[in-house]
């Protein structure tokens, strides 16, 4: 079963930037397209953002796009998220999801695997 770890997340200004990583030990990212949900306190998970199995198209929640970006290094076997200019609505735990059906899925009951989440504090 896939098995994936988050990292990255952290206190940052509003305004500031972060890199998110998600790997994967012992199965390869490749075969899979891979998702980022994030949950606030008190709300529902949130679809963030999708990128296919072979890297070839992402999709983002329309909140995000011009300021995120999902990204694969297949070198390393990791996604990447990099989030710009954050605001404190951002703030949350961030999870990486798998999904065998590829991007397209919003829902977090489509999704197949989720590591376990990193949180991201967005505060000056």
């Amino acid at each position: 079963q896939l098995q994936l770890v988050e990292s990255g997340g952290e206190l940052v200004q509003p305004g500031g930037s972060l890199r998110l990583s998600c790997v994967s030990s012992g199965f390869t990212l490749d075969d899979y397209a891979i998702g980022w949900f994030r949950q606030a306190p008190g709300k529902e998970r949130e679809w963030v953002s999708c990128i296919s199995s072979i890297g070839a198209s992402t999709d983002y929640a329309d909140s995000m796009k011009g300021r995120f970006t999902i990204s694969r290094d297949r070198a390393k076997n990791t996604v990447y998220l990099q989030m710009n200019s954050l605001k404190p609505e951002d703030a949350g735990v961030y999870y990486c999801t798998g999904i065998e059906a590829g991007c397209g899925a919003l829902l977090e009951d489509d999704y197949d695997y989720w590591g376990q989440g990193t949180q991201v504090t967005v505060s000056s």
